[in-house]
């Protein structure tokens, strides 16, 4: 199979797009290791790291849940080298986690902007920067951020700028480390859905029942992924991906299965322009 026998550690996998990428890799032989921060079911969000596992085998992968807040350097670091140890490498990280707040400068608490850096940006860095010397020995490593390409037009900033400066923080460290790591073989790029993706975030602290309804799955985004993922890491890098051009690209011209609710027209997802 595509992925058999390699290992990708997979922030925030627990649920959502995490979850989704987990699946997909899993049913393609990928060992994952499930890093995220929940050990019990919340009513309002579901998954575990453990139900998450447990999908993942029964997909056809290896599993590792692991506790893993991005916040803590040493949680970060426990987390790889228990990975390490378990599946003897790690040739894939995907930066998935990520705290949202869509609200004005006056209405951000400045524990709400400290959350989304230090979640956005800081445990994207840090992950990053501890997952190389892994990376460096993998063949064909990849680094895919879950991250939207960065666009300047002032309305994306107006709304909700402490959110807005956090993600495309973690764009420019995507872009970064694609040259960065380039001399070593290990791609870098970032990946962004077109519509609105149906999530706990989404139904939760976003639009609700109607937002959902006007999004996609999460299968989407996995299924991109998938493709970014089996690249050659040399010429696959420094790029900001959209999903549905990522697979169009594959000859994809009809995504009505990816659809929430079949037949509803579909919200477009922040920072795009068109």
């Amino acid at each position: 199979m595509l992925f058999e026998n390699k290992t990708a550690l997979i922030t925030g996998a627990s649920r959502g797009i995490g979850k989704a990428i987990a699946l997909a890799l899993a049913s393609k032989g990928a060992n994952i290791i499930v890093a995220a921060k929940s050990t019990e079911e919340h009513p309002k969000l579901g998954g575990t790291i453990f139900s998450a596992a447990h999908e993942i085998e029964v997909a056809g992968g290896n599993a590792l849940p692991l506790v893993c807040d991005i916040r803590s350097e040493e949680q970060i670091l426990t987390t790889i080298e228990k990975g390490i140890a378990h599946f003897g490498g790690i040739d894939m990280l995907i930066n998935n986690a990520s705290a949202i707040q869509l609200s004005d400068t006056t209405a951000t608490e400045s524990k709400r902007y400290d959350l989304m850096q230090s979640v956005n940006v800081r445990g994207t860095y840090l992950m990053a920067k501890h997952c190389m010397a892994a990376l460096k020995k993998a063949t064909n490593a990849h680094i895919l951020t879950l991250a939207p390409p960065i666009n300047l037009n002032p309305k994306w900033f107006k709304d909700h700028l402490a959110y807005t400066i956090s993600k495309y923080s973690m764009s420019m460290v995507a872009l970064g480390l694609a040259e960065e790591l380039r001399p070593f073989g290990i791609a870098s790029n970032t990946l962004w859905p077109k519509t609105t993706i149906a999530t706990a975030a989404v139904n939760n602290l976003l639009g609700g029942e109607t937002l959902m309804r006007m999004s996609r799955t999460p299968s989407i985004v996995a299924d991109a992924a998938i493709e970014i993922l089996s690249k050659s890491a040399q010429v696959c890098t420094g790029q900001s991906c959209i999903d549905e051009d990522v697979l169009r690209a594959t000859g994809v011209t009809n995504f009505d299965h990816y659809a929430y609710t079949p037949g509803q027209p579909l919200f477009p997802d922040l920072f795009l322009d068109d």
